[in-house]
């Protein structure tokens, strides 16, 4: 029985069945015809196995007797003994196990020469190593030399020979001073491959006495330097006469060299001359470059590291210098040794099988083939008619147990031999079915499977399959028998469903399979064909059903065959659960066939559908022009490419460019043509320059613009057109103006192009026409008296003739401005909009274009307003007052661009006065304005308080301060303020107070909730009703104290404080207590700190020391921290006080300063008396005016306030001041912080203090992070002189 030949596997041993037996069966890794492979899981007890060469000897020169070892080791069962021949003779006793031969010391060494073969034999058969050589030499020994000293000139051309002792293994040269140096090598000295250093020109430089030749043999493992060799280049007296080149090796014109296939060859060219010749290398007979050869050693040698058969051939190389050249030519012959082009295989073979050995090599010459059996030659074995060799074929028919043996299969020629063993092995091995028992196997119906029934023996078994309930299997031409003992079940159906049993004839062996039957998978929307615009998306379709027992299953998308990568939802593909999927993008090599594939455990579907891209088409291409007439052309084209979407029409577009300038050239379009012509007939205006081009359209878009077409010219004709837009454009009176639209140059059809311009008064009794020819518009006409009417129209003139007869229009002569007013004015008011109403303009000299409304507000209604309401107005601001009065006053005109009598006018100011005018207009400009007409708008509500702010004296009281609407729109009566407080479950009910004295401006609420915040709104009033509310969510101000948390940032003579106010505490003033900790140093005291302020810099601090600081809050430490100012500890200056004297000096200096500032404010206040301002102030004090408390101002308390709120009279009288003057500084802002300058003069903050910014504002000192503001708290120059004397 036969099975198929597979080449290439290899099994990694073969098992026993109560322990495993790894077998290293180099014959499982080939089967050849009638061979058997034994499966990895078959189990034996135990198998033989023929000898197998591990370790071979190979040939070698020897030097003593430790070089003589031959290595020879093999595998098999049982294990091989081992016997050597020495030149056909047996050489020593058999060696059981082990095979290596080693020189025995009581033997010289030159009774080991010569040719060996190791044999290794067991109860299977014998192999055999190839021959192999034993070289024997003595050691290579250096002969007593004479010292070498030889002597040249410059120039010339010298060798320095190496002649080491000759030995079957060839020594490397190198060339070496006495320090082991190695001698320089370039072009012009260099070693050749003979081992002698070849000079091609020498130098001066080249003088020196060490010059030594070292031999090294590698094989015996020895270095021999010879005697040192002296050159002495004497300088040449002569003019040194350049050489042509010439060469040192080889000798001649031509060498034949011998090279064996894959051996390393170098051919070697050493030239000499002066100057030094370059060498170059070719190939007579074919490429350099395609061969082997690599150029090496400065250009001397062609090295090939593997000769191959394509080397062969003739080589030059070439030397040459300025003077000439010399060449040589090499004859490169490539042969080879024997080697193997099929190689037998070691098998395993069933009794009765029929054997083939191939066994075939290549060689030059061609090698001769010899069989051996068991290491003897078959011609000296007896003769077997089942045996038969021809041509390298060794065929063994029916073979039996007796024929299991080792064969050698040896090749030689000339180079040499080699030599392959190969057994053949006949082998009984008991019968087993190898696939497991009980397998199930699942299909979906309508496919196809395997059950296994792997079975192995030798001979092979025979294998049976029967079916529960069913007939024979194997007369069902739906099943196969498999070689090795499965079946094969096609178009399986779910009466196939059930349990299956294999069994071995002859044997009770046996195994069952199930087969269990699934409904297979079906497409049933799979991708359709889509076409899709360049950078839409476009959805792929795949819906399938499969079996519900079938769990796992995998949906695969592919573009033609390259399988699609699952993206994010932004990127190119995305998949949906359902199996869809989405390509987003989509560009032109989108374009392909998409499939869907549906892989189940058990099956697979596939539909396929496909993504047409659709683009603008491609440019159309070659232009030309044919059929050319005075006025048409025949155009023609290639179209472009459509891109999956048909062409339905071409764009043909024309430029002209003779009647334009280069740079002002442009395309207009001509002619669409449908998409499925290629060629259009054009008509052309004469004594024109055109170039066209085309474009072509699909669904998706216009293509470029092709490349312009050749120039096309026309030749000249009378006009075919006057021009159009005549008109007149009239704007002097008794002057006529005619004008018209130019003709485009193309259109002049010829030289000579002027116009023909024709008048005549209309409805006049003379009907004669006057012309004139003009170049170009306009054409005037004089003493035409103003606005009359005329006939007018222009004709198109050149040197061929007129144009067409043209028709007439009416224009009129210049226009005056209108001569009257309108009349009739009147008004009618509703709220803020008037109705005006006039009677129709007369003789208005022209055109009428329209109307002009003149408004100017004249006042409020009423008069003045009261004088509490007028002084609070004024504190607003007086010269923004006087800004809104001057816009009001400002006249506004409302343009009526129609020749209606009316207009509606919306947006005047209530509670107003004002005065209108109307004029007519043409244009020429606008006439005389109608008598002033009077109108009053009605009163209205006003609008909300212009700002809203608060102030908290204590937690439970709060006074708001507003100020009056902006747009009071009439009488204002008063203000409504209402309040509710915000609570958590619900709003809480509104409390109101109702204000009917429009001159108190605020309102004090007392019994408020500390804890809770409220909602604030005051309203004012007019007689017309209540207007809108101003807002505010604010609650009271709670007790301020001192910081507890502070930040300091260290400075060289300063700290800075920071620290987080709170947000609802008052203002409250601190002293930040320090001390140096240093000796003879007392504590002191900062000014006043606010706690609004959020920041304080102390300054005047000892740089590098320690200080102490604190706050207090009554008696308690409120906050302290230890700190260190940065820098270097300054230095104690030496002396007593004395050593002082420059500080006492100075602070002389600085109170006497001080004293005479004093004075010179006391003098001027005595000589003032009392300050202006505060005269003023006094005397404007009104009744309902009430001094605001001294410790408030706004949401903060005073910076002027301290912890016992004690003010003199005149801080009093200052703060009434502030309330009750007209021209107060309170008029500019909503608090203020007043001080003296010396000279009596106000400085003071006119906005309402909030907390300062972190490290923007401190109370103390400049330093260098802040610019220090006024001191608010610490007293003053201004405030001393301010107190009573």
């Amino acid at each position: 029985m036969c099975v198929s030949q597979r080449r290439g596997r290899s099994s990694p041993g073969l098992h026993l069945i109560l322990l495993p037996l790894l077998l290293p069966l180099s014959f499982l890794s080939s089967i050849a015809q009638g061979a058997i492979d034994i499966p990895q899981n078959y189990k034996v007890q135990n198998i033989l196995q023929p000898p197998i060469l591990k370790v071979t000897p190979k040939s070698h020169t020897a030097f003593s007797l430790e070089d003589i070892q031959l290595p020879c080791e093999a595998s098999g069962t049982p294990t091989p003994t081992f016997r050597w021949v020495k030149d056909g003779e047996a050489f020593g006793p058999e060696r059981p196990a082990y095979g290596t031969l080693r020189a025995e010391d009581e033997e010289p060494l030159a009774s080991y020469g010569g040719f060996y073969r190791c044999y290794a034999s067991n109860t299977l058969g014998t192999a055999v190593t190839q021959s192999v050589q034993v070289i024997v030499e003595a050691q290579p020994v250096l002969l007593k030399q004479q010292r070498v000293h030889k002597r040249a000139h410059e120039g010339e051309s010298i060798i320095l020979s190496c002649n080491p002792p000759q030995s079957s293994t060839p020594p490397f040269i190198h060339w070496m001073d006495k320090r082991m140096v190695h001698i320089k090598q370039s072009d012009r000295v260099m070693v050749g491959l003979d081992g002698n250093l070849y000079f091609s020109n020498l130098l001066g430089t080249d003088s020196r006495d060490d010059y030594i030749c070292n031999a090294q043999y590698a094989a015996a493992r020895t270095v021999l330097p010879h005697t040192a060799v002296m050159l002495t280049v004497s300088p040449n007296n002569d003019v040194i006469h350049a050489r042509k080149p010439h060469l040192f090796r080889p000798i001649g014109s031509h060498t034949s060299v011998l090279a064996l296939k894959q051996q390393s060859v170098t051919l070697e060219c050493i030239p000499k001359g002066l100057p030094t010749p370059k060498v170059e290398w070719k190939k007579k007979d074919g490429s350099l470059e395609e061969t082997g050869g690599r150029v090496e050693a400065h250009g001397r040698w062609l090295h090939f590291d593997s000769v191959a058969q394509g080397d062969d051939g003739e080589y030059e190389c070439r030397a040459f210098n300025a003077h000439g050249s010399t060449a040589h030519s090499f004859s490169l012959t490539v042969e080879a040794s024997p080697f193997w082009v099929k190689e037998p295989q070691n098998l395993l073979y069933s009794p009765g099988e029929t054997v083939r050995l191939d066994c075939q090599a290549e060689g030059i010459p061609t090698p001769l083939l010899t069989w051996s059996l068991n290491g003897e030659p078959l011609t000296e074995v007896d003769e077997d008619p089942r045996r038969s060799v021809s041509d390298g074929v060794l065929i063994l028919r029916d073979v039996e147990f007796a024929d299991t043996a080792v064969y050698q299969c040896e090749a030689y020629n000339k180079h040499g031999s080699i030599l392959l063993n190969t057994y053949l092995y006949v082998v009984e091995l008991p019968p087993q079915i190898l696939s497991s028992d009980g397998l199930v196997y699942r299909v979906t119906e309508g496919g196809d499977v395997v059950l296994h029934c792997e079975s192995f023996g030798s001979p092979r078994p025979h294998v049976t399959w029967e079916g529960e309930e069913r007939p024979p299997l194997l007369s069902d031409p739906r099943i196969a028998l498999l070689t090795n003992g499965s079946i094969t079940l096609s178009g399986v159906s779910h009466e196939d469903d059930g349990e299956y049993t294999c069994s071995i004839k002859h044997t009770n062996i046996s195994i069952s399979a199930h087969l269990k039957v699934y409904n297979r998978t079906v497409m049933l929307t799979g991708p359709q064909h889509v076409r899709a615009l360049r950078g839409t998306s476009a959805l792929l379709d795949c819906d399938f059903y499969k079996d519900r027992e079938l769990h796992q299953y995998q949906i695969v998308w592919r573009k033609d065959t390259q399988k699609l990568q699952e993206s994010s939802p932004d990127d190119k593909y995305t998949f949906f659960e359902n199996g869809t999927l989405k390509v987003s993008n989509i560009q032109s090599e989108d374009s392909a066939y998409y499939s869907c594939e549906v892989f189940t455990d058990l099956d697979q579907v596939k539909a396929s559908g496909s993504i047409t891209v659709v683009a603008r088409p491609d440019a159309p291409r070659d232009l030309s022009l044919s059929d050319a007439t005075d006025h048409s052309v025949t155009l023609s084209w290639t179209p472009g490419n459509s891109h999956n979407s048909p062409i339905t029409e071409f764009l043909v577009e024309v430029r002209e460019e003779q009647h334009t300038e280069e740079g002002g050239w442009s395309w207009a379009r001509m002619r669409r043509v449908p998409g499925d012509f290629d060629h259009v007939e054009l008509s052309l205006d004469p004594y024109c320059t055109f170039r066209f081009r085309v474009i072509a359209i699909n669904d998706v878009g216009h293509s470029d613009p092709s490349r312009p077409s050749e120039r096309h010219n026309t030749p000249p004709a009378v006009p075919t057109m006057n021009p159009g837009g005549v008109r007149s454009e009239s704007i002097d009176p008794k002057t006529l103006v005619i004008t018209w639209e130019e003709m485009d140059k193309r259109q002049h059809n010829g030289q000579g192009f002027q116009y023909k311009v024709l008048w005549r008064r209309a409805g006049g009794t003379d009907v004669r026409w006057n012309h004139a020819d003009v170049a170009a518009p306009p054409f005037l006409v004089n003493d035409t008296g103003t606005y009359e009417p005329f006939e007018i129209k222009v004709q198109a003139v050149n040197s061929l003739g007129e144009g067409p007869a043209p028709q007439s229009k009416v224009g009129h002569s210049g226009e005056e401005e209108p001569e009257e007013a309108p009349s009739g004015v009147s008004t009618s008011v509703v709220n803020s909009t008037v109705r005006v109403q006039w009677n129709e303009a007369q003789n208005v000299r022209g055109l009428l274009l329209g109307y002009k409304i003149y408004f100017q507000w004249t006042g409020p209604r009423g008069g003045r307003v009261g004088r509490s309401l007028r002084r609070q107005k004024e504190r607003e601001g007086r010269a923004e007052r006087a800004r809104e009065r001057d816009t009001l006053r400002r006249p506004q005109v409302v343009v009526v661009n129609s020749t209606t009598t009316w207009r509606e006018v919306t947006g005047l100011q209530l509670y107003s006065q004002y005065q209108l005018s109307v004029t007519a207009f043409n244009s020429k400009g606008e006439g005389p304005h109608s008598s002033p007409h009077h109108f009053s708008t009605p009163e209205g509500a006003p609008g909300p308080p212009a700002s809203l702010r608060f102030e908290s004296p204590s937690e439970k009281s709060l006074i708001l301060y507003w100020t009056p609407p902006e747009d009071t729109n009439g009488v204002l009566l008063g203000y409504i303020v209402q309040y509710q407080q915000e609570v958590e479950s619900k709003d809480s009910l509104w409390k109101m107070e109702t204000i009917r004295d429009p001159g108190v401006t605020h309102s004090e609420l007392d019994h408020l909730d500390p804890s809770s915040h409220y909602i604030f709104k005051v309203i004012a009033r007019t007689a017309a009703g209540d207007g809108p509310p101003i807002m505010l969510r604010a609650a009271t101000l709670l007790e301020g104290v001192p910081p507890s948390h502070i930040s300091i940032v260290s400075g060289n003579t300063s700290l800075n404080l920071s620290w987080v106010p709170g947000e609802r505490d008052r203002n409250h003033g601190f002293v930040i207590r320090y001390l140096r900790k240093s000796p003879g140093c007392d504590w002191m005291d900062s000014e006043v700190v606010n706690s609004t302020q959020g920041f304080y810099s102390l300054t005047g601090l000892q740089p590098g020391s320690n200080y102490h600081l604190m706050i207090k809050h009554g008696n308690d430490t409120q906050w302290e921290n230890m700190t260190w100012t940065i820098g270097p500890v300054p230095s104690v200056m030496p002396g007593g006080f004395a050593a002082r004297g420059w500080l006492i000096g100075l602070i002389s200096a600085i109170l006497l300063l001080v004293l005479i500032l004093l004075i010179i404010c006391l003098m001027k206040r005595s000589k003032g008396g009392k300050y202006a301002v505060k005269d003023k102030e006094e005397k404007e004090v009104e009744s309902e005016a009430r001094p605001m408390k001294d410790e408030t101002f706004g949401e903060y308390r005073s910076l002027e306030s301290d912890a016992d709120e004690k003010r003199s009279g005149s801080d009093a009288s200052l703060n009434e001041s502030k309330l009750g003057s007209d021209d107060s500084l309170a008029e500019y802002g909503d608090s203020v912080d007043i001080q003296f300058n010396e000279d009596g003069s106000f400085i003071g903050q006119y906005s309402n203090r909030g907390p300062v910014p972190h490290g923007n504002e401190s109370s103390g000192p400049a330093s260098p992070v802040n610019a220090a503001p006024p001191p608010p708290a610490a007293p003053s120059m201004t405030s001393v002189l301010n107190r009573p004397i």
